[in-house]
């Protein structure tokens, strides 16, 4: 096996809000993190992007253009990276960069996923070997490309006696599923921040709702609720993943015609409705006296979006994956560096039975610098 090589991942998720990197050392596949940054996007960049997956109709020069801007942002949020931690480039034996999703269609006829970010632009920019379009193999096998993370979980948290369930909260939610007995699973429960966020941009024009307080401002209506839970992605069983294409700000006007609400009970409903499409599907997996649920991504820093989780699953005990020394702002960062090294040493790095596809499969494809 290798020892002691370093990698850096690159994370850009549904949220938008920024570059996560993280230089992460792996030897016979422990994984400990070195260094990690939150690198900004441009406002210009981030229009772009929404504009684009917000009304899902462009043209190919939009999308060129952002592929090539995106490259450089990735290159320039890794080179930042290593001058801040005093690393060079000779020292990293690749980048893994998942890319910015700008749309995901898994089940179609044309079944595909669509991340942008030239990688080409990475390698050659940075002078270190790239790996990345991790999700479209998947596919290809007949999977969902998502999510990929669940496989990066088993490698971090031992199965222990009772379920562990690593919870993900970006744009969207997912989780991995840890269970003693069982083989691993994993997907996407529904929306995380991305409705909270779109909604507190239109009407407090702030990228996100920090420390939930726009929404402990309203009370919840479980009118909205209960409609807002009748969207058909809910029934869908695993394995299954979704985005902007199903949750996004369009879909929920269309929804809140009919309901006068104040915009603060709006967003407070927003929370609770996260909080409780996560919390259904977690619920079903108790197993043992000490089921545990660890929260990792932007949404564990929402102290409001917390506490109605915890409300909502009283029988479990439910923390941060800071509780297990893990940097739960970088986990998904740290994981597609770990999917970079599978891919280098042609090792297996999706789990079938989370993503549905046809067999196991060394995700990524390879960009040398030279």
């Amino acid at each position: 096996m290798t020892h002691n090589q370093m990698y850096v991942g690159v994370m850009s998720g549904t949220s938008m809000d920024g570059v996560d990197t993280a230089l992460v050392q792996i030897s016979d596949d422990q994984v400990k993190l070195i260094a990690y940054g939150d690198y900004p996007m441009p406002d210009s960049i981030k229009n772009s992007l929404l504009s684009v997956c917000n009304n899902q109709t462009t043209n190919i020069q939009t999308i060129g253009e952002l592929d090539h801007k995106l490259g450089h942002l990735f290159a320039d949020a890794v080179l930042d990276l290593l001058e801040q931690s005093e690393y060079s480039a000779s020292q990293i034996k690749a980048i893994g960069c998942h890319g910015q999703t700008v749309f995901h269609q898994p089940d179609h006829a044309q079944a595909f996923s669509l991340q942008l970010g030239d990688a080409n632009i990475i390698a050659a920019k940075t002078g270190i070997d790239t790996v990345a379009d991790f999700r479209r193999k998947d596919i290809a096998l007949g999977g969902q490309g998502a999510p990929l993370v669940p496989a990066f979980h088993q490698q971090l948290f031992a199965i222990q006696q009772s379920t562990t369930v690593v919870l993900n909260i970006g744009g969207i939610a997912n989780i991995s599923v840890l269970h003693p007995h069982k083989p691993v699973i994993g997907y996407d429960t529904g929306p995380g921040n991305v409705l909270m966020d779109a909604w507190c941009h239109l009407n407090r024009q702030e990228p996100y709702d920090r420390d939930g307080r726009f929404a402990q401002q309203g009370e919840i209506s479980h009118e909205l609720l209960n409609q807002l839970l009748e969207n058909n992605y809910f029934a869908m069983p695993p394995p299954k993943s979704t985005g902007r294409e199903r949750f996004n700000l369009d879909w929920l006007q269309k929804i809140l015609i009919n309901h006068s609400l104040s915009t603060e009970d709006i967003q407070r409903t927003l929370c609770q409705y996260s909080a409780t499409s996560i919390a259904n599907e977690v619920g079903q997996y108790s197993f043992g006296d000490t089921p545990q649920l660890l929260v990792c991504g932007g949404g564990a820093r929402n102290p409001l979006l917390m506490r109605d989780i915890k409300s909502l699953l009283p029988n479990w005990q439910v923390s941060t994956t800071e509780a297990k020394g893990i940097n739960g702002d970088y986990m998904e960062a740290m994981a597609f560096a770990w999917l970079a090294h599978r891919n280098i040493h042609k090792l297996p790095s999706s789990l079938p039975e989370v993503t549905g596809a046809s067999r196991p499969a060394s995700l990524g494809v390879y960009y040398p610098k030279d």
